[in-house]
């Protein structure tokens, strides 16, 4: 009997080892490389309770998360708001470290699933100290490539898409150097109306350009391999970092270009001016989509299950998340969060798979479990959420290397990427007027003159010249908030240094003629400012800029340099002004300016806007059967670079 029951009981407990091994395998398959994506992703789901699932759809701002709320709730993402940074000038390891801090609470929670820090980087890194802050897309939409047959022959230019994806590899480099792998960009709306504060953010007015600068996805997320399935988010690397096109849809058409208000347009128009680019998009392998806070028709884009479930997932194939926008579903009721258990419900049902809560995650999370455990959401509708933010992670690698480190901390501002951002500023540069006639140009200007003047509010002012989205969400004015070269300081540079230069920012007009300059520079523009802040029905220069455009220009030989986020109205003062440029919104590298003012690259820039006559034009776009601009869309006067000196 004894020998019966020793092997019996020897094989119940090699039985019960096996079993033992088996599941703990089983345990580990999602944290394993060698395992399909969708092995992995069911795995850890079927591990996740309910409330684990909820928490990964909740998207935190860096200000209230902690490490126990991280850790206890599984909270799936973590961002910084617009000029929310760690410490004021915080350095790349600064930003690192605090990724890292939060990663490690995520890390902790029971199934240790990593959390993606999300951050504005739309023209450049443009929250972070000493980052090399791009022109804005409104510019970018004007470059134009041209070439040269035996350096003799000029050749029209043509859209140079190549550019921006070069811009998007920069900033992916500069936003991992700062260990985070997820941005908020880019902007791809097609602003129908500059009287729009977003405008800047705009490619164009006209859909083909925004489809085509939507090359800058793979420069963010690096090119998805040959044969794969379209519609699949990828992301290529360490050195890449996960996009997010956005808004999500039609938030360029609003009625007067008031911002999170409604655009009024039928399918049709919907489909043919503000839909392209998404579907370039999600080709391009785009991770994410981020919702408008604005309506079509009517309906608010945050609650429209047809376009964000039917159309943006099941029709078009989008297969990465779609995030809200800051409080998004907050603005689905009026007043704002006067019913936010509606709200809870309209977004999630709609499609939105994350939600940027940011500050209250219990309101969201409780409402959200309610929700669920009374049948008003299918548990499938979360399932698909947690799917789709798993797949992204997954595609991200952050599972294998959640961790940020150092080893790209000397990519923030470098100078590689700064002659990248000059080289797009002279490239965005729109020569709008060049002397009286063809034949007597005021541009190039001369490096050797004895005496110039320098004038403007934006000629010593970096934060101008950057605009909204820089350091701070309005962005600032001033030299001091970050690494950079003002237009002066450009000029500084480019002339001959015989040559001596005047800076008065508002001179008075017996002062310009007194002085005897062989020339001046005007520059002058609007303040930064962001969203609705920036919404205007006038579209006028600022009394200050108009007042030195007066003074300089009636006294003096004049080039007028503005720096703006739209076209304003100039007509009034197109006959004062020698030569103009519109130079946008150019970021923090002025020598692309003085780059093309004094001849050594030539004008090549077009407007990817209409400029118009008056603002009771507007909304006027290019193809409208009462078009009557002041400069049309696609103008752009062109010049030969030239070595000049004298």
């Amino acid at each position: 009997m004894a020998r019966t029951l020793i092997p019996l009981v020897g094989f119940l407990f090699l039985c019960c080892y096996s079993t033992m091994v088996v599941e703990s395998a089983e345990y580990m398959k999602y944290k394993d490389p060698n395992q399909p994506m969708n092995t992995r992703i069911r795995d850890l789901m079927n591990r996740m309770t309910l409330e684990e699932k909820i928490g990964q759809m909740v998207q935190l701002d860096r200000t209230v998360a902690t490490a126990e709320i991280i850790k206890n709730y599984s909270i799936g993402s973590v961002l910084s708001g617009g000029g929310s940074v760690p410490l004021p000038q915080a350095t790349a390891e600064d930003w690192v470290n605090m990724v890292n801090e939060f990663q490690n609470a995520s890390l902790s929670s029971r199934l240790g699933i990593p959390m993606i820090y999300g951050i504005d980087a739309v023209h450049g890194h443009n929250n972070v100290y000493k980052a090399t802050i791009f022109p804005h897309n409104v510019g970018l939409g004007c470059t134009r490539q041209v070439y040269y047959l035996l350096y003799l022959t000029f050749h029209e230019g043509y859209l140079d898409p190549q550019l921006v994806k070069k811009i998007g590899a920069a900033t992916a480099l500069e936003v991992r150097a700062t260990g985070i792998p997820y941005a908020f960009a880019p902007c791809i709306a097609v602003c129908r109306d500059p009287r729009w504060g977003r405008c800047y953010e705009s490619y164009s007015e006209d859909h083909k350009i925004v489809q085509e600068m939507t090359e800058i996805i793979p420069g963010l997320q690096g090119d998805i391999p040959p044969n794969s399935r379209k519609g699949v988010p990828y992301v290529g690397g360490k050195t890449k970092i996960a996009a997010c096109a956005k808004h999500f849809v039609g938030d360029g058409g609003t009625t007067k270009g008031i911002n999170e208000n409604n655009t009024v347009t039928d399918w049709h128009g919907l489909l043919s001016i503000h839909m392209p680019a998404y579907y370039n998009s999600i080709i391009k392998g785009v991770s994410t989509v981020m919702v408008s806070y604005s309506s079509w028709n009517g309906k608010k884009m945050h609650a429209n299950r047809d376009l964000v479930t039917t159309f943006l997932k099941d029709i078009l194939k989008f297969r990465g998340f779609v995030i809200s926008d800051w409080k998004g579903i907050d603005r689905i009721t009026t007043p704002v969060h006067s019913n936010y258990s509606y709200s809870i419900y309209a977004g999630i049902h709609a499609g939105i798979d994350m939600v940027m809560v940011p500050y209250n995650h219990t309101e969201f999370i409780d409402g959200l479990t309610h929700h669920v455990k009374n049948n008003l959401i299918p548990m499938s509708r979360i399932d698909d959420a947690v799917h789709r933010i798993l797949r992204v992670k997954f595609t991200m690698g952050l599972f294998e290397n959640p961790m940020a480190d150092f080893s790209l901390v000397d990519q923030l501002g470098s100078q590689a990427h700064r002659d990248l951002a000059r080289e797009a500023v002279r490239k965005s540069l729109v020569l709008l007027k060049n002397g009286e006639s063809a034949d007597e140009p005021v541009l190039p200007l001369p490096k050797k003159a004895p005496r110039i003047l320098v004038a403007g509010s934006h000629a010593n002012n970096l934060g101008n010249q950057c605009g909204g989205w820089t350091i701070q969400w309005q962005g600032v004015p001033g030299n001091n908030i970050t690494a950079g070269t003002t237009i002066l300081s450009a000029i500084t540079s480019a002339v001959d240094p015989s040559t001596e230069i005047v800076y008065s920012e508002n001179p008075e007009a017996d002062f310009v003629k007194s002085n005897n300059f062989s020339y001046a520079v005007v520059v002058v523009g609007e303040p930064p400012y962001a969203e609705t802040a920036g919404d205007s029905l006038n579209l006028t220069i600022p009394d200050a800029g108009t007042t030195t455009i007066q003074n300089v220009c009636g006294s003096v030989k004049c080039v007028v340099v503005l720096i703006s986020g739209r076209p304003l109205m100039i007509e009034p003062y197109m006959a004062e002004m020698d030569a103009l440029v519109a130079a946008w919104l150019p970021g923090s590298e002025g020598q692309g300016v003085t780059d093309v003012l004094y001849g050594d690259y030539g004008f090549t820039g077009k407007l990817s806007r209409t400029w118009f006559k008056t603002v009771d034009q507007l909304p006027m776009n290019v193809g409208d059967e009462h078009y009557d601009p002041l400069f049309p869309f696609g103008f752009g006067l062109e010049t030969k670079p030239t070595n000049t000196t004298s």
